[in-house]
C-alpha cells in the first residue's frame, strides 16, 4: 500500500497534537503539512509538545493546499475556518477527514454536494470515539421502546458550541424510531429559564462544562417503574485517533460525504 499523504489543521490543540502524534507513527499514513493560525513558516519539530519532524506549518490553507500535494485533510479546528477549509480541500482534489463540531445543517448539504460533484470521500463525524457510536446506535435501538429520553453531555470548558455534536447526533438517531413525544408535565414551567435544557423533537439536552472533562454522555431513558441510562467516557483524546484513523483509510475508497462515524462500521 502507498503512503496516504495528509495535512493536519488544528496542531496545536489536544485533540490535533494526538492527530498528529497518531499519523507520524502510522507506517502507511505521512504527515506532508499542517494548518495553523499561528506559527506560519515554522516546522512541527517547532512546537513545543509535538513530534521532532520536519514538517512545514502554513497559517493560509489556501497557500499550503496549492503548494503541497496530499491525500486527505483533516479538520479539528474550530466551526467557522473548519468548513472553509474543507470546502477548499474538496475543491483542491483532497478528501476530508473533519472532527470540528457546530457546522449548520446548510453547510453539510453543501459540503455534500460539493463532495458528489467532486466524486470524493469527505467523513464528517460528531465523535470519533468507537465506543461512543455504539452508545448512539443503542440509544437509537432503545428509544423504539423508550419515548422518555433526556440527554446529558459533559465536556472540558473549553468547547465553543452546545450541545455537543455527539448530542445532536444522537437526538436524530433517536427521532428516526421513537415516537414523538413532549414529556415532562403538561403544565410544568422553569423558574429560572433553562433549568429544563434545550428542546428537540420533545426530548431535553443538557449540556455541562466543566474543567477536567473530556467529553462524556449519558442518554437516560424511563418509563414506569424503570430507567435505562446507557453512558460513554472519553478519559483521554487518545480515545477518538481509531476513529480518525478509520475515517482515513474509508474516505480513500469513497466518492461522497458521510456524516457520522456509524456509518463506516
Amino acid at each position: 500500500m502507498m503512503s496516504i499523504n495528509i495535512i493536519i489543521a488544528g496542531p496545536r490543540g489536544k485533540m490535533g497534537g494526538e492527530a498528529v502524534r497518531m499519523v507520524n507513527k502510522e507506517k502507511d499514513f505521512k504527515l506532508v503539512a499542517c494548518i495553523d493560525r499561528k506559527n506560519g513558516g515554522k516546522q512541527i519539530s517547532d512546537i513545543e509538545g509535538l513530534p521532532e519532524i520536519d514538517v512545514p506549518i502554513y497559517e493560509n490553507h489556501e497557500q499550503c493546499f496549492k503548494e503541497i500535494n496530499a491525500d486527505v485533510f483533516i479538520d479539528l479546528t474550530i466551526p467557522e475556518s473548519g468548513y472553509l477549509h474543507t470546502k477548499s480541500a474538496l475543491n483542491h482534489n483532497m478528501r476530508p477527514v473533519v472532527g470540528t463540531t457546530g457546522f449548520t445543517t446548510e453547510q453539510i448539504e453543501e459540503l455534500s454536494e460539493l463532495a458528489k460533484e467532486k466524486g470524493l470521500g469527505c467523513l464528517i463525524a460528531p465523535n470519533f470515539a468507537i465506543g461512543a457510536v455504539l452508545m448512539m446506535k443503542f440509544s437509537q435501538m432503545a428509544a423504539k421502546y423508550f419515548s422518555d429520553v433526556e440527554i446529558i453531555e459533559k465536556h472540558h470548558d473549553n468547547k465553543l458550541d452546545a450541545p455537543s455534536g455527539t448530542a445532536i447526533k444522537t437526538a436524530e438517531l433517536i427521532k428516526e424510531t421513537r415516537d414523538l413525544k413532549r414529556q415532562g408535565h403538561p403544565n410544568e414551567s422553569e423558574t429560572i429559564q433553562g433549568a429544563r435544557g434545550a428542546v428537540t423533537d420533545g426530548m431535553h439536552i443538557h449540556s455541562v462544562r466543566l474543567p477536567g472533562l473530556v467529553a462524556h454522555q449519558e442518554v437516560m431513558f424511563g418509563s414506569a417503574g424503570q430507567t435505562l441510562t446507557i453512558k460513554h467516557d472519553s478519559i483521554n483524546r487518545e480515545s477518538f485517533m481509531e476513529g480518525i484513523k478509520l475515517g482515513i483509510e474509508n474516505v480513500m475508497e469513497r466518492k461522497e460525504l458521510v456524516y457520522g462515524l456509524e456509518n463506516l462500521l
